[in-house]
């Protein structure tokens, strides 16, 4: 998964990760350019998963 892939369909697939993991904020699975380790740092914190269980899940949504 690369950046342009993740900000490209990112509106879906936040919406898959909220159904799918109902602890997930907007503020969590807020993306800003530059900035995707934090937001999949934060999502990490709040599943408590590696970064690479994380980009297998959104990859696989």
């Amino acid at each position: 998964m690369d950046t342009l892939e993740l900000k490209g369909n990112w509106n879906e697939q936040k919406g898959k990760l909220k159904q799918k993991f109902a602890i997930l904020t907007d503020n969590d699975l807020m993306f800003e350019d530059g900035k995707e380790d934090e937001m999949l740092g934060k999502i990490q914190i709040k599943l408590g998963k590696t970064k690479e269980e994380i980009r297998r899940i959104v990859a696989g949504l």
